[in-house]
């Protein structure tokens, strides 16, 4: 691998790793996300996916991610971190690996069971074609957006996705989700620095985003649905505090906070 200029790679362990399979891997970030988790693998594993299937724990407690029940659910590997920090530092984690293993690009979702995992294989076809970021959007022709909490969706719809489309200059539509895919070219690339440590938690989405159609790169929004359950929104950001933060977040990120 050509190591890029920043290369801050953070603490992590590998649990377990089998053969490296496709040129393609998907990256699911978990933490404690118990039977929801392997209801999404067993449906992953029904569909004979073009992408080796990764892990990137936060530091799950609940067993959910025990070695021998995810290599059984096709499981490739499985990482662990092992220092501080949140979803930016488990997508860190996750690409550097990849990288280092060779792969030409990496798919990333969330391992809470909301995301339809049988759109995988149409980002990898996209990263084939030659795009370099290409988003999930619920809000396109074809995709869909099944009970999303009123509040998340005016937060999208009045404040997130106009901020990203005007810092970035593409049209994106759903700036929130993290149903994604990004190439090899662009995770190695200088200009966007992707491995720095100022990436530890929601600010690495905003920027990717943002900086991958800043600085030239093939971006494109794909179709995908995302379902919620109904009744109460299970979620790990706090009502109030941490919705502050996340709007706190992405204003900084706007404002160019984490560029190079």
């Amino acid at each position: 691998m050509i190591e890029p200029k920043y290369y801050e790679v953070p603490n992590y362990e590998v649990l377990f790793s089998t053969e490296k399979l496709h040129d393609y891997c998907v990256a699911v970030f978990v933490i404690n996300e118990g039977e929801k988790l392997h209801k999404q693998l067993d449906r992953m594993s029904k569909l004979s996916l073009n992408a080796d299937i990764v892990i990137s724990d936060g530091g799950s407690t609940d067993g959910s991610t025990a070695e021998q029940a995810l290599k059984a659910k096709g499981v490739n590997t499985l990482l662990v971190k092992q220092e501080t920090g949140k979803l930016g530092t488990q997508m860190r984690i996750a690409f550097s690996w990849a990288m280092e293993r060779g792969y030409k690009g990496v798919v990333v979702i969330d391992g809470n069971n909301k995301d339809s995992v049988e759109n995988i294989d149409d980002f990898i076809d996209c990263l084939e074609k030659g795009y370099d970021h290409v988003q999930g959007s619920r809000f396109i022709p074809g995709g869909k957006a099944i009970n999303t909490p009123i509040s998340r969706l005016a937060g999208l719809k009045l404040l997130h996705a106009p901020l990203i489309r005007w810092t970035s200059g593409f049209n994106y539509t759903d700036t929130t989700n993290g149903f994604r895919a990004y190439s090899r070219k662009l995770l190695l690339a200088d200009n966007m620095a992707v491995f720095r440590d100022v990436f530890k938690s929601y600010e690495y989405h905003y920027y990717l985003a943002i900086n991958a159609a800043k600085n030239g790169y093939k971006c494109v929004e794909i179709p995908v649905s995302r379902a919620y359950p109904k009744g109460k929104v299970p979620t790990k950001i706090s009502p109030l505090k941490g919705n502050l933060s996340v709007i706190k977040t992405l204003v900084n990120t706007c404002r160019g906070k984490f560029d190079v």
